[in-house]
């Protein structure tokens, strides 16, 4: 008898999971442009990295559109298309001093003139805690809102600021459409089959 093999399961992000998405997201990040560009100081960088993922944990929870395999093991957060204006940025306010906040701001602010003005779902983040890597499941969570933009007839947009993941995501059916260069090198990307 043959037994059919699947895969491990993609859950949605519930509130739950916000400890072991952070502490994921913060190990793969590591050694990433833009967080380096962020929170340069290694003294600080696991502290203020995660208030920044926990914010942008905490801005998509509810929206269910965080998928991930192991409940933070590899995760995906997707912003479906706007819907109004951008929620205060006032927790990461509170938590980060000032100086890392007008990075993070100035950052997010050069991303958002770089992306199409009609809709599209945004993968915002992607990342596997690096004990996990190599799985293939940073593929499967992204596969999540792909097929959500897919069944919306929108498309899918990213950003990277890491050179090596371009050519990641083009072998997952991306392509760049536009890039700039401050306050670093950034590739906006668009997913092919959206």
């Amino acid at each position: 008898m043959l037994h059919a093999v699947t895969g491990p399961e993609i859950t949605v992000a519930t509130p739950e999971d916000r400890g072991s998405v952070v502490t994921s997201l913060v190990a793969a990040f590591t050694k990433d442009p833009v967080l380096r560009h962020l929170f340069p100081d290694q003294a600080t960088y696991a502290r203020y990295a995660a208030v920044f993922f926990g914010h942008l944990f905490d801005k998509r929870v509810h929206k269910e559109t965080i998928w991930t395999i192991g409940h933070g093991a590899s995760v995906a957060i997707w912003e479906p298309p706007a819907s109004g204006s951008a929620p205060p940025d006032d927790d990461l306010a509170a938590q980060l001093p000032a100086d890392v906040l007008h990075r993070v701001r100035a950052y997010d602010e050069a991303v958002h003139a770089a992306l199409p003005s009609a809709p599209f779902w945004y993968l915002g983040v992607l990342g596997t805690h690096p004990d996990h890597a190599g799985r293939r499941w940073g593929h499967a969570v992204m596969r999540m809102g792909l097929d959500r933009a897919a069944a919306d007839g929108l498309p899918a947009i990213l950003e990277t600021s890491n050179p090596d993941n371009v050519e990641v995501y083009r072998r997952a059916g991306w392509e760049v459409v536009h890039a700039f260069a401050e306050p670093l090198p950034t590739w906006v990307m668009r997913n092919r089959r959206t």
